[in-house]
């Protein structure tokens, strides 16, 4: 799934004009131009790059990738789109975390680069699968989901998913997925209680203290999560449906 989620990567940036390579993505930071230079920055770099930034900023990842990829994207799109193509099949994992985090980092950038230019996908089940499941019990801390779905029960409207409890947050799988990452392009096809208190959330969202990134950063170095192994497979999407009505 990693593999065919990075050669679509490299077929959707060598479909954009220039000008739609410098527009900007749903990151904050990065046009989509970045976004492409991001994905291959973790292929260049590897665990070197994740526990370099970490240790960097003391535990608080984002600076670090974001000027990281930021000086990669001085190379040029197509260099970027060849990196991708070659290391389509790379294994490296995040320390500890296993290939659930890799799947989810592409899943997510994904939809950061189709939403704004307003180009349609139908992503496969299991790779949204492995991401709203990842982002729902045992996200990494590049993810910088913190606190944010504590006392939330997110429920995908067209996929029958759910996990966590508490205020509901519904609708269809994609925008649920989005919202667990903070990112808010999708907020119109949510409903439910839990929906405009994720909205504040997100929107007052600082960076953690200082203690409890270096104890985020400490738990995933000592007490990885059981889907850490490299062979694990996709979640027993089963499990997480609804019973029908």
């Amino acid at each position: 799934m990693i593999a065919a989620e990075r050669r679509h990567m490299a077929d959707l940036f060598a479909g954009l004009s220039r000008e739609q390579l410098a527009r900007q993505s749903l990151c904050d930071a990065w046009t989509m131009h970045e976004v492409a230079a991001h994905l291959a920055t973790y292929l260049r770099f590897g665990q070197l790059k994740i526990l370099g930034c970490m240790l960097a900023y003391a535990g608080d990842f984002a600076p670090g990738n974001q000027k990281l990829a930021r000086w990669y994207a001085r190379r040029p799109t197509a260099d970027l789109i060849a990196s991708l193509r070659r290391n389509a099949e790379s294994r490296t994992t995040p320390p500890r975390s296993g290939y659930d985090p890799v799947l989810a980092d592409l899943i997510l950038h994904d939809l950061d680069v189709r939403i704004p230019l307003g180009i349609p996908r139908q992503i496969p089940e299991l790779p949204l699968a492995v991401t709203f499941n990842l982002l729902g019990t045992v996200p990494s801390p590049g993810f910088a989901v913190g606190t944010r779905l504590r006392g939330l029960r997110f429920e995908a409207t067209d996929t029958g998913w759910t996990t966590g409890t508490g205020a509901v947050v519904r609708g269809p799988a994609e925008a649920v997925v989005l919202a667990m990452s903070g990112r808010t392009a999708a907020w119109a096809d949510l409903t439910g209680d839990g929906a405009e208190l994720l909205r504040d959330r997100i929107s007052q969202e600082t960076v953690m203290p200082l203690r409890q990134r270096l104890t985020a950063m400490a738990v995933t170095v000592l007490r990885p999560p059981d889907r850490r192994s490299r062979d694990a497979g996709p979640p027993d999407l089963a499990s997480q449906r609804q019973p029908p009505a």
